[in-house]
Parts: structure tokens; C-alpha cells; sequence
């Protein structure tokens, strides 16, 4: 066990995998070590999803520690599909088996951990799990990602709309569309003029 891992973990994005009937993951937040000998961590894991479901039976799993090399397409994979309808491995050609024989990750990932599960707490809306770490080891020195870094350089930014140049009727609302707004224009809806509009 190299625990230089334990140095990766950090508030962070993890992609949890799992094994038991068909391999699984997704991503979650929470990865934090709480002793160091034996050296036990906790991971939280939302119920709705099928690996929570899969890893509440197997009590055993794999954490991938996640770099800001990591791509958009690795989060969109195992975020934002649901394991019940998408067979989460299947044509996934960056990941290995550890010697738990379950997945991690391998590409945009600094670290991996298997962890075998002792107890398990209800939160709610989420599972808190304690683990015993069985196996660690790095795989890069990339930098583990942050909330700040996924989503200022690796979640796609909205696109903003193009800001309509324009005048509006503060009377009616009409629109009228352009640069300037002629002196003697006349709103063809409620008939005030242009002293009545106002720049959008």
C-alpha cells in the first residue's frame, strides 16, 4: 500500500466503481480519511443510484482520485447516466482492474484505493460508508481536481445569448429593434411615441 494516495484525497470529484452482477460507478465528493492504522476512510454515495445499491451487497469498492486533466466526458459518463439504464463499462477502454478485480480508472486520475466496507450509516438522501483500505497506489503526480477547477476549466460554460439591441415601450411593452430609435416613431400597438420607449 503506497499511502502517498492518502495525500491525493483532498475536496475533490472520485469516481466510486464497483462489481456484483455488472460493474458500475459514479461520481461522488466526499473521500476522507478518518485513522491511519488500520487506515480507514469514509466515502458518501447517493442512494439514488444503482452502484450505492451494488456496493450496499458487495461491501467492497474502488476509488479513482480525479486530476484537472481529467476530460468533461469522463463526469458526463459516470455522472449523468444512471447505471440501471446504461452499462457503464461497456466500449470503456481507460480503466484496469485492481487486484479486488474491480475497475478504476486509469486516464485523468493521480490515484486509486480499494476499500473493503465494515459499516455503513443512513444519512438521508446519502449512505456514509466506512472502509478499511486494502489497497493504494499512485499512478501520476497530476494535480487532484477542485470544485473551483472542474467548473472553471473542465464543465463546458453556458453560452451566452447574444444581448438584442433595442427599444421598448415602457406603455405597452412592444419591442422595436435597432440601434437607434427614430425621433418620430410612432408604437403600432398602443400609438405613443418614441418619447415613451426606453433602451433594452
Amino acid at each position: 500500500m503506497d499511502k502517498q494516495v492518502l495525500f491525493k484525497l483532498g475536496y475533490g470529484l472520485y469516481v466510486l466503481t464497483v462489481s456484483g452482477g455488472k460493474d458500475n460507478g459514479c461520481i461522488i465528493n466526499t473521500v476522507m480519511q478518518v485513522t491511519d492504522d488500520p487506515v480507514r476512510v469514509i466515502v458518501a454515495v447517493n442512494k439514488n443510484n444503482l452502484t450505492h445499491d451494488i456496493l450496499q451487497y458487495t461491501k467492497a469498492f474502488n476509488i479513482s482520485v480525479l486530476t484537472e486533466q481529467s476530460s468533461f466526458e469522463l463526469y458526463r459518463h459516470f455522472g449523468y447516466q444512471s447505471g440501471k439504464d446504461v452499462e457503464k463499462f461497456q466500449n470503456y477502454e481507460n480503466c484496469a482492474r485492481s487486484e479486488n478485480g474491480i475497475f478504476y480508472i486509469t486516464a485523468g486520475t493521480n490515484a486509486y484505493l480499494s476499500g473493503r466496507v465494515t459499516e455503513s450509516l443512513d444519512c438521508g438522501t446519502h449512505t456514509l460508508f466506512l472502509a478499511d483500505v486494502v489497497e493504494a497506489q499512485v499512478l501520476g503526480d497530476g494535480k487532484s481536481v477542485t470544485y473551483e477547477n472542474y467548473h472553471a476549466h473542465i464543465k463546458p460554460q453556458p453560452k451566452e445569448e447574444s444581448k438584442k439591441t433595442g427599444w421598448r415601450c415602457k406603455v405597452c411593452g412592444y419591442i422595436y429593434e435597432g440601434e437607434e430609435l427614430p425621433a418620430d416613431f410612432i408604437c403600432p400597438l398602443c400609438k405613443h411615441g418614441a418619447v415613451d420607449f426606453e433602451p433594452l
